[in-house]
């Protein structure tokens, strides 16, 4: 027999478990088993909720009211059809899956010897877990589908069938129907042209729609993890219209969707031959010495290397290009990144780095599926019900249309990326980072800046970004809004308001809750109250500068090429 090294072990468990998901368990088994008493003590605790568990069966069996043992939370749709409580059966069932679920999970927080991160790795693991079996999942036990199911006469199973196959065929569980939308049609729709290209992006500059506008432009640099056009999705729903329609000259970034001949390009590539080109091209167009530079995402934690960069190769605060900037749902310190976290330990990383390495690059729908994961009850367990043993097709929304319409990440950059800013944290440590030539410190920046979170964000949770304060020499403005990463910040004035937000300076040594707490709640979006704050930094009211120039001249209608790229 040969021998076989532990190290090919290791390979081999790292091929089939990239993410450690059965390592993370068997350590909480490991550490229970360590501490026998104290799994004994946690063990009797939790016979009380079987105890528990049992009574209320009887009570309900018996047409007896009855509190539940396991309330559903409030944010769980799962069992919101009134089967699952009036029914003395299946109210049976989703309490043993409720306390179930609820104490296992319960017993990996508090498994001792472990790190809160290993804590936490492994209970986002256990809930995927019981998310997948939830009773909801499947047709026997699932009310509300067997009511269809003879309701609709068998067309529910019918439908659900045809949608299952036709996802098959996708490679996809979709969110969404693609046939309604089209980019350039009734997506990213507001007239422009592009005027600048490279190999990584291209430059949109959008008509203007006021007679006079404000001096300084604005540049939005979008994430390259998606395409541009979450900030021009519609006429009620663009962040580029609204901004127009204030008066300001708008430029934005199109990345481009990388085959594979582009792995070898460079985190720092992004820096140079994107923000630096983009804001080089609003400079000359509109003919200014400097420009409002917007970040969303992760184009804001370029932006906010790029703002590092510049002020290390300008020592004169007032020869830096960017007179202000804004941050959008972005990180700098990445010791709390959120759930995201649990695909980004040493081994992880390592082996994606090794994937992308022989392939060339990170595919979009790998990252879409590692971040519905996150929302894997909301984000696929939903579909599947609803697709599959329902019937239901999914309403149009354009907001998931975008989510699904995702681009690679070469792998020389998204390997850099995921190492030396979430692995190492490098950029919240001065001069860690060497980008372009210039040690990366964000104490340097001394420009205002006007920093967005959402208040329900999971990929870039607010009382992280609430760091930066402490991390810049600047003066922050900062704005948490209502809702997620996307509809807190794609968040247009309505009557009556959807949402609400909190605005107020941020200094160094804050905290978050206590900065959230002594803030006023205020109605609306926070679109009008940043217009307010950039007043100062906008320059006189002149005529609108042409489409293009001689340096960059007009290459194509707006939304361009880049962004149809598949």
């Amino acid at each position: 027999m040969p021998h076989v090294e532990h190290r090919d072990y290791e390979k081999l468990a790292r091929a089939l478990d990239p993410f450690g998901v059965a390592r993370s368990l068997a350590d909480v088994q490991k550490a229970w088993m360590d501490h026998p008493l104290d799994l004994l003590s946690t063990l009797a605790r939790f016979s009380g909720d079987v105890v528990a568990m049992q009574m209320h069966m009887w009570k309900r069996a018996l047409g007896m009211p009855d509190r539940d043992v396991a309330p559903p939370r409030s944010d769980d749709l799962r069992f919101a059809d009134p089967e699952w409580s009036t029914n003395p059966f299946w109210d049976s069932i989703k309490q043993i899956y409720l306390t179930v679920t609820r104490d296992m999970v319960d017993m990996v927080y508090e498994v001792p010897d472990l790190s809160d991160k290993q804590r936490r790795r492994a209970a986002f693991w256990a809930k995927a877990l019981f998310n997948a079996i939830a009773p909801t999942n499947f047709f026997w036990t699932n009310p509300v589908a067997m009511h269809k199911f003879v309701e609709s006469r068998g067309q529910t199973l019918g439908r659900g069938l045809e949608q299952f196959i036709e996802d098959v065929r996708a490679g996809d569980l979709r969110m969404v129907d693609p046939e309604p939308f089209h980019v350039g049609q009734n997506l990213a729709t507001t007239p422009g042209a592009v005027v600048f290209r490279n190999r990584l992006l291209e430059v949109i500059q959008y008509k203007p729609v006021c007679p006079q506008v404000h001096e300084v432009p604005v540049v939005l640099v979008a994430p390259w993890i998606n395409k541009y056009y979450i900030l021009d999705l519609g006429p009620k729903k663009s962040l580029v219209r609204y901004l127009l329609e204030q008066g300001f000259t708008v430029f934005v970034t199109s990345w481009r969707n990388p085959p594979a001949d582009m792995a070898d390009v460079r985190f720092e590539d992004y820096l140079t031959d994107g923000v630096d080109a983009i804001v080089d091209t609003a400079k000359s167009i509109c003919g200014v010495r400097s420009v409002h530079a917007v970040g969303y995402c992760l184009g804001g934690t370029m932006l906010s290397i790029y703002m590092a960069w510049l002020n290390r190769r300008y020592p004169n605060p007032d020869e830096v290009p960017i007179r202000s900037w804004t941050l959008l749902a972005s990180l700098q310190d990445f010791s709390q990144p959120g759930e995201v976290e649990v695909f980004l330990d040493e081994d992880s990383v390592s082996e994606l780095t090794r994937m992308m390495t022989r392939r060339g690059y990170l595919d979009g729908r790998e990252m879409e599926l590692a971040f519905r994961m996150l929302r894997s009850n909301s984000l696929i367990w939903h579909y599947v019900v609803h697709k599959y043993l329902y019937g239901e097709t999914p309403p149009p929304l354009d907001v998931l249309f975008w989510n699904t319409d995702g681009t690679r990440m070469p792998a020389a950059m998204h390997g850099y990326y995921l190492r030396e800013l979430y692995i190492n944290n490098s950029l919240v440590e001065t001069d860690a980072l060497t980008i372009a030539g210039e040690p990366i410190d964000l104490n340097r920046i001394t420009q205002p800046l006007y920093a967005v979170s959402a208040e329900d964000d999971h990929i870039a949770p607010w009382r992280s970004t609430f760091r930066v304060a402490n991390l810049v020499s600047s003066p922050v403005r900062y704005v948490l809004s209502s809702s997620g990463h996307i509809l807190g910040i794609i968040n247009p004035p309505v009557r009556p308001p959807k949402r609400v937000y909190w605005a107020g300076p941020a200094r160094r040594g804050d905290d978050p809750g206590s900065w959230k707490a002594s803030g006023a709640q205020l109605p609306g979006s926070w679109w009008p109250d940043w217009v307010t704050w950039l007043a100062p930094q906008r320059g006189p009211m002149v005529t609108p500068p042409p489409l293009g120039n001689d340096q960059c001249p007009v290459m194509g209608e707006a939304p361009g090429r880049y962004v149809l790229e598949q």
